[in-house]
């Protein structure tokens, strides 16, 4: 057994020895090919100058399928061609909507079976639990057909029309039901703020229709949009930065700038941060906390003074010390003093009426007169004559006569007026006098 043993070691350690002598060989000739090898890339990169890569695109790397002309957006056409077979499985989709919209896809449901027909989709309409159903059949060929026919149900259940929700079936256009209900809790603030975005008679709305290239369609709590994906990318931004208090008029302004930047290919590759509008954000001050704003008041161990009650303004004047007769007195003198000055200012307002017009006051209401078509021809005949009359009087020599009338005219209505108010004075002054024996 020793002598096996020793044999044993012996061989065990001549393996041992080989097998580290064969790695130092292999670990010396790959120290000299990675030499090799790094002189080689060194020898490269002094010849290639490096190109400085952006923080971005450092780690990215290279796609043999993937070049500058390539448009991501495009979507390939899918034909019967395309398709290997009819679909092993049914695939349907089930859609709610509100009462209010019953009517309208009642009418309109055999249109929607029609439009649905060439891409082998069959559409179910349940009235008793208010649901639109879409499935494939066996002439489906397309398998994203039954998608679209699902977001068609879904914006026809926002109230977009028929006509406008068909065009979700083409490959180019998609849609992007937006949810805007819980974005404000402040029931008022949200209407505004939905008001908003469709601005003044649906102005603000017709231009984001334009530069975005969607249908969009503002419906209760939600927002339907329809168009190709960068469209509906922007259309998303907008309606929720509109939620969050800002105007969409800003976005619009910043998107008809970038649409002109882009027209221009030598500004296609550098930043436009340059060119875009900086709308500083306008915060209104809250109101100021009352208790913070009060200033400290000294400390004084006294408390406050009491209001002053009605006895003590009376002691301050020196009403306190009168009888209340004369109290009395005092009160009615004041009451009379504030009749006559109501009363004379109702005296010049009635007496404006007795005023007569002037020369330019009386061709000014005659204008007037016969602008309006009040004055009749009779009358202008009328006043014609007259006018002829008191010419001719005053042509013949009478012109005295018809001056004395006049003032005579004159006087009797001031005796008039006079009497009228000695009368009314006369009728005060019974009343204050039965008043005062009242008393």
């Amino acid at each position: 057994k020793e002598r096996v043993r020793g044999i044993w070691s012996c061989e065990a350690r001549g393996i041992f020895a080989g097998a580290l002598a064969l790695a130092l060989v292999r670990a010396r000739e790959n120290r000299r090919g990675g030499a090799a090898a790094a002189a080689e890339e060194e020898k490269e990169e002094e010849e290639e100058p490096t190109a400085v890569k952006s923080k971005k695109q450092r780690y990215r790397k290279e796609k043999p399928w993937d070049h500058e002309g390539i448009d991501h957006w495009h979507v390939a056409p899918f034909g019967k061609d395309d398709s290997s077979g009819p679909f092993l499985e049914e695939s349907s989709f089930v859609t709610l909507f509100p009462a209010y919209r019953e009517k309208y896809l009642r009418e309109m449901w055999p249109a929607v079976t029609k439009a649905l027909e060439p891409h082998g989709i069959v559409p179910t309409l349940n009235l008793i639990e208010g649901s639109m159903r879409v499935a494939t059949t066996r002439k489906t060929y397309d398998p994203y057909a039954i998608l679209k026919a699902r977001d068609m149900m879904k914006l026809l259940s926002r109230s977009v029309p028929l006509a406008q929700a068909v065009k979700v079936m083409r490959d180019e256009t998609h849609c992007d039901v937006i949810k805007i209900g819980n974005l404000v809790r402040n029931k008022q603030r949200f209407v505004k703020r939905r008001q908003r975005l469709i601005g003044p008679h649906g102005s603000t709305l017709k231009a984001i229709e334009l530069l975005t290239d969607c249908y969009v369609l503002v419906q209760g709590n939600t927002v339907s949009a329809m168009g190709p994906f960068a469209g509906l990318k922007q259309v998303r931004r907008i309606v929720e930065e509109c939620m969050a208090n800002v105007h969409p008029v800003y976005n619009i302004k910043a998107m008809m700038i970038k649409r002109e930047l882009a027209k221009d290919p030598q500004l296609a590759q550098e930043n436009w941060d340059r060119f875009l509008p900086k709308f500083k954000k306008r915060n209104v001050k809250a109101k100021a906390d009352v208790k913070a704003s009060k200033k400290d008041k000294e400390y004084t161990p006294f408390p406050p003074l009491p209001p002053e009650s009605k006895i003590d303004k009376m002691l301050e004047s020196g009403e306190y010390f009168l009888s209340e007769d004369v109290r009395r007195q005092r009160k009615q003198r004041e009451r009379e003093e504030r009749a006559d000055a109501l009363k004379k200012v109702k005296r010049a307002e009635r007496e404006k009426e007795f005023v007569a017009p002037t020369k330019v006051e009386e061709d000014e209401m005659k204008r007037n007169a016969m602008r309006n078509g009040e004055a009749s021809v009779k009358k202008e005949t009328d006043r014609k004559r007259k006018r002829s009359d008191v010419a001719d009087v005053r042509d013949k020599g009478g012109g005295s006569a018809w001056r004395s009338d006049m003032e005579s005219a004159k006087r009797s209505a001031e005796k008039r007026f006079e009497a009228k108010k000695s009368r009314a004075r006369e009728q005060s002054g019974e009343r204050k006098a039965s008043r005062y024996i009242a008393q």
